[in-house]
């Protein structure tokens, strides 16, 4: 395994953030938000990542290179732990785990997000909610962190709101889930914040405001500064 190595700010130098399983980039524009220079992976092609991407396996790659970055970030795809794919009955990998022993074996921070049926299997996961950022979503995402980083659990405010039912157009008055096949689009990108994903991105996407406030958390621990 890789020693853990101390990082020290270069001046004028955007802390390098890996952002593996990438998808549309939902994580990848919180995190330059923050302040980081970004690389996607993903197996698939992604044309609307809006960062530097690279076309690969996730898991092999973060073995290759992992160690040159600052900070790691991976979004194991959800389907296997998803209550919707259970009830239809398909069937996908699970790769916590093996995403897990990859992101250990770099020595650098890092943190793994799911959703909540991969709970059990995340070890000691900080849970984000929209409400916590003003968004109009109760969009729970769950965050297992390593290599040194810690998270603190932010208080989670009372769904008071009420929650448009799955796959319906949101009322006024309430909250969208965006899940599966949902309809408005144009309003999901204004309330996650993710203007360039079509629906196909959106459904599955982190808000970016999630991400962002990892990485300020990041930031502030490993006394890192952010390049003007």
């Amino acid at each position: 395994m890789t020693q853990p190595t101390d990082i020290r700010r270069v001046r004028g130098r955007r802390p390098r953030l890996l952002d593996l399983f990438c998808c549309q980039g939902g994580a990848a524009k919180g995190y330059t938000d923050a302040g980081f220079d970004v690389t996607g992976v993903d197996i698939d092609p992604q044309p609307r990542y809006p960062y530097r991407f690279v076309q690969a396996d996730a898991i092999a790659y973060v073995l290759q290179q992992g160690a040159a970055f600052d900070f790691i970030h991976a979004s194991p795809p959800c389907q296997h732990d998803s209550e919707c794919q259970r009830i239809r009955g398909n069937t996908h990998p699970d790769l916590i785990a093996p995403t897990r022993a990859a992101l250990e074996a770099t020595g650098r921070p890092w943190v793994i997000e799911n959703v909540r049926g991969a709970v059990p299997k995340l070890r000691a996961p900080v849970m984000l909610c929209g409400p916590m950022f003003s968004l109009a979503t109760y969009r729970h995402r769950y965050f297992e962190t390593g290599g040194g980083l810690r998270l603190h659990q932010p208080d989670h405010p009372a769904h008071l709101v009420p929650q448009a039912k799955m796959g319906r157009p949101v009322p006024p008055g309430h909250y969208g889930q965006f899940v599966g096949n949902f309809s408005g689009v144009p309003l999901a990108r204004k309330v996650m914040g993710v203007a360039w994903m079509n629906r196909d991105g959106i459904r599955e996407c982190i808000p970016p405001a999630y991400t962002e406030h990892i990485g300020r958390a990041f930031l502030t621990s490993h006394a890192l500064g952010v390049a003007a």
